[in-house]
């Protein structure tokens, strides 16, 4: 069975893990000629100003991509309302329909002892598209 890669969705929240994973899949586009949707979710705190951390700058995730190697038309972010994985898993469905999903390890609520966080967990047990988890880097 031959697969046509089109579009991958990867989830990015500025943590180093989802650099990492941001980098591999934009270098998978830029091989295989794919678009790249850099997915962001915005939970509550975020969305109304009393969330502690800062949100992801969108140009630092758009540069790590053309770093990679993707060309700029081939990306685009998206910054969507909920759960990160419930935001990632509504990019499999249309009007985005990827083929592809991609996660870090862990974002940024690192828990000691684990090893694969609460986000990468819940994409893997729902998602109906092929999944990569793109290990921590070293």
């Amino acid at each position: 069975m031959t697969t046509q890669l089109g579009t991958v969705a990867v989830g990015y929240d500025g943590s180093a893990d989802s650099e990492t994973a941001l980098r591999w899949a934009a270098a998978l586009c830029a091989s295989v000629g794919a678009r790249l949707k850099i997915v962001h979710a915005v939970g509550l705190l975020e969305e109304s100003g009393l969330s502690v951390a800062a949100p992801p700058a969108p140009e630092r995730a758009l540069e790590v991509a053309a770093e990679a190697g993707l060309e700029p038309g081939r990306m685009e972010w998206l910054a969507l309302d909920g759960p990160p994985a419930d935001a990632l898993l509504r990019t499999t469905e249309a009007p985005h329909a990827v083929d592809l999903l991609v996660v870090g390890t862990r974002g940024t609520a690192k828990h000691a002892g684990v090893i694969v966080g609460s986000t990468s967990l819940g994409v893997a047990e729902r998602t109906a598209v092929p999944l990569v988890i793109v290990p921590t880097a070293r």
